[in-house]
């Protein structure tokens, strides 16, 4: 015979739970969000640069993607695309540009220069970004095919889509003139 507690409907939840599941809804909400506004910035120095030109023509069609226009200064990205090989003497350039971007900001390193240092192994060239930076996706190749570009947007898209997003601390704000010690 089941006690009344047993059939208790669950509307009554911990405040935690609550906070989790409402946490989990704004961050899936904010994931689909930033998954369709990639706006990426080419850091283009090399051959590669033309496969990346054309990744841009309308046989592609980036925009289904949400990254479509590119944006030519880092404080209005949040994908760096590294394109092609990166000397020495480039590499704290490279990382100006990262820093100076905002958060969340993820790095994709095109064709195998970018990614190893290709076939440059030598004292002037970066033997792969992630010497520099942090990357998140690696497009091999030389040069990449543009589907292999997309692949990779994809692959970002679901990382982007995954991670987690915190809600901000909702705090009262004080309001001048309408407390007790204002007076």
């Amino acid at each position: 015979m089941a006690s009344d507690l047993d059939t208790v409907p669950a509307i009554a939840t911990r405040r935690e739970e609550a906070q989790g599941w409402l946490q989990g809804l704004v961050s899936k909400g904010v994931g689909w969000g930033r998954k369709y506004s990639i706006f990426q910035y080419p850091f283009v120095t090399a051959c590669c640069g033309m496969e990346y030109m054309s990744l841009q023509m309308a046989r592609y069609d980036l925009d289904r993607f949400g990254a479509a226009a590119p944006r030519f200064t880092p404080r209005q990205a949040d994908l760096l695309m590294v394109v092609g090989t990166i000397n020495c003497k480039q590499a704290p350039v490279l990382r100006r540009i990262y820093e100076q971007m905002a958060e969340p900001k993820w790095v994709m390193a095109f064709g195998v220069c970018a990614s190893s240092g290709g076939f440059y192994d030598n004292y002037a060239t970066v033997q792969g970004i992630d010497r520099v930076i942090p990357v998140d996706v690696y497009v091999p190749g030389c040069p990449p095919r543009p589907e292999q570009v997309l692949d990779a947007i994809m692959l970002l898209q679901k990382k982007i889509q995954d991670q987690p997003h915190k809600l901000m601390d909702w705090a009262p704000v004080p309001v001048l003139g309408h407390g007790p010690s204002d007076r």
